[in-house]
């Protein structure tokens, strides 16, 4: 059962390494080359909001007790992100699914994707609650073994930008910094933005939003 759970967590990780980060980076440039406004505000936003998804990974290289919960808390967000704009919306329900529009098509079928895939995550979180709070348990550790590829990664970009070790403990320190940072403009954005603009990108208004 644990050999089970351990495979579906490392899918669940490299299933979110291509529908998180491939796909909407597909989407990103496919809707410059088309130069659709409203993809391309659709993703752009959406890299902002995935931002705190990138941090959750140095939390979890750092072993911070919460990081499954922030990492539960980036996909959200993200899901959240790509469904929440009624202009977009709007503007993509005008589009059949079709050969002739297949960026269109493309992006409809990664939304509900990405909402698959990060339910998927959660429901394998809550098969190991007691990670939310306190990921350094020898419960935990298939938690942090998809990470570590990523703590490898930045390790020898640090080192060699750098000439220091990247360690565990700065990987924290710089998570959570990053993540006050985060939720600072998160505050902001919903006290003075989200207000004056409800749920409307102005994907359509060159510098609005």
């Amino acid at each position: 059962m644990n050999v089970l759970n351990q495979l579906s967590i490392w899918l669940s990780f490299h299933l979110s390494i291509i529908f998180l980060i491939g796909i909407p980076l597909t989407l990103f440039f496919w809707s410059i080359k088309r130069r659709n406004k409203a993809v391309n505000k659709l993703i752009s936003i959406y890299w902002k909001i995935s931002l705190l998804f990138f941090i959750s990974l140095l939390l979890l290289i750092g072993k911070y007790d919460y990081a499954l919960t922030i990492t539960n808390i980036s996909t959200l967000l993200m899901t959240i992100s790509v469904w929440f704009w009624n202009d977009i919306n709007d503007e993509l329900k005008e589009y059949n699914f079709s050969r002739s529009h297949s960026l269109i098509s493309t992006t409809k079928v990664w939304r509900w994707s990405l909402t698959f895939i990060s339910l998927n995550f959660l429901i394998q979180s809550l098969r190991n609650f007691s990670c939310f709070s306190f990921i350094n348990s020898a419960a935990c550790e298939i938690w942090l073994q998809p990470s570590s590829n990523f703590y490898n990664i930045i390790k020898n970009l640090f080192n060699f930008f750098f000439g220091a070790t990247f360690t565990q403990p700065i990987a924290k320190f710089l998570g959570l910094f990053s993540m006050l940072i985060y939720f600072l403009g998160l505050i902001q954005w919903s006290i003075i933005k989200l207000p004056r603009n409800g749920r409307n990108s102005y994907f359509s208004v060159n510098g609005k939003n």
